[in-house]
């Protein structure tokens, strides 16, 4: 099992924190702190403790040059505001000279920000070299980042191996949500799954068919499986060449006993366009010359219903194209009804990937969910059953 922070004495110790500060920045602000205050717990209770702090993060994709566009000074000034004001240092590299006098300077209950880990190939490459001078700044190190903990780099799995290593609060929080829905779920449950391809959720579908009692197919990858089943999809969104292992899908989940949904009613329109005139109907009724972009109402009611017996749901995807109008409104309705019987005790929600939480927070729910995860590929990989090597160098592992 993982040690956490709890487990440590950090008074007077430099205490290495690998973060996810790849947020988006625009004209040299950051305009969406999401990831900074979620990192904002673990970063209270080290500097309360008296710790000498430094944030290690990667920031876009410089593959291993300086760019000043990629650099993380605007990400620590906003780390500033985030943390009330406090005072954050900034060092203009993460390993060298400018590193160790930044990391030198810092008091105990004070903090600095590196620069990008990605400014230097060693991150990425996980080069034992890179990830050792990262490893001189500090005694203790401790991973808050889930969203990053997929990849072997030097900043996530490297280092663990050569300093006391241990989970961050977020990293904890997220670690324990997910668990606990697919390890030890409170049963029913259930899996929403979208997305525009099956190839892409493979393996995905895969596990939870194994651990489900039941998955909805969501998203352009329904069609697909509509097809499978001998249903005329028009001109919709297909993968024809994944129609045969759909069936495959199928078949395995029915062995397993978990039920896989699909909509008995769509909705239709000739164009993926904003406001473009739809019409609503049952799936073996799509015309030729139209496209599905989202299920219907007949299938939102029977979803619901599923829901309110349902006492654990696992979401990955959206169910239909909800970035346009009108195809939001299933994928809406059915964010809101899980919201409903999260805040009524019915149900623990938890939901990650990008389009889920842009998905949610279009529908105004995020904060009514159990847990929403932002971590995008970790969230994807933990889905699919796989080990995080992030995870896994903290001695413990998420599933």
């Amino acid at each position: 099992m993982y040690k956490t922070i709890n487990d440590i004495n950090v008074k007077g110790m430099r205490v290495l924190v690998r973060a996810d500060l790849n947020v988006p920045v625009h004209d040299g602000s950051v305009s969406d702190l999401t990831r900074l205050e979620r990192l904002k717990p673990t970063l209270d209770r080290l500097i309360e403790e008296g710790a000498r702090v430094i944030v290690l993060s990667h920031f876009g994709r410089p593959k291993g040059q300086k760019i000043p566009e990629l650099s993380l000074k605007p990400v620590a000034n906003a780390l500033s505001k985030v943390l009330n004001g406090r005072c954050v240092a900034f060092a203009a590299d993460c390993i060298g000279t400018a590193a160790k006098e930044t990391v030198g300077a810092l008091g105990q209950g004070q903090i600095a920000v590196l620069e990008n880990l990605r400014f230097h190939l060693g991150e990425e490459s996980n080069c034992s070299i890179f990830a050792s001078e990262l490893a001189e700044l500090g005694d203790v190190y401790v991973n808050d980042g889930f969203s990053v903990s997929h990849r072997a780099h030097a900043s996530t799995a490297g280092i663990a191996s050569l300093l006391p290593s241990v989970a961050g609060i977020n990293m904890q929080a997220e670690l324990t949500a997910l668990s606990s829905a697919l390890e030890d779920p409170q049963r029913p449950v259930g899996a929403i799954v979208g997305g525009a391809k099956i190839s892409t959720k493979l393996e995905v579908l895969g596990n939870l068919t194994e651990r489900m009692d039941f998955v909805v197919i969501g998203g352009a990858m329904a069609n697909t499986f509509l097809c499978a089943i001998g249903i005329d999809v028009g001109k919709s969104l297909i993968e024809s060449d994944m129609v045969s292992t759909a069936r495959k899908i199928m078949a395995d989940a029915d062995d397993r006993g978990c039920e896989l949904v699909l909509p008995s009613d769509v909705v239709i329109a000739p164009a993926l366009e904003a406001d473009v005139p739809a019409d609503v109907v049952q799936i073996a009724g799509v015309p030729k010359n139209k496209m599905i972009l989202d299920i219907g109402p007949e299938s939102v009611a029977g979803l619901s219903a599923k829901l309110a017996e349902c006492r654990t749901l696992l979401w990955n995807g959206p169910l239909g194209a909800f970035e346009v109008p009108p195809f939001d409104r299933s994928t809406n309705a059915i964010a809101i009804r899980a919201a409903e019987l999260t805040r009524n005790g019915v149900m623990t929600s938890i939901a990650g990937g990008g389009d889920t939480v842009a998905a949610l927070n279009q529908a105004a729910v995020t904060k009514d969910f159990t847990y929403v995860s932002t971590a995008g590929g970790a969230f994807l990989e933990w889905l699919e059953g796989k080990q995080l090597p992030g995870v896994a160098a903290l001695g413990g592992t998420e599933k």
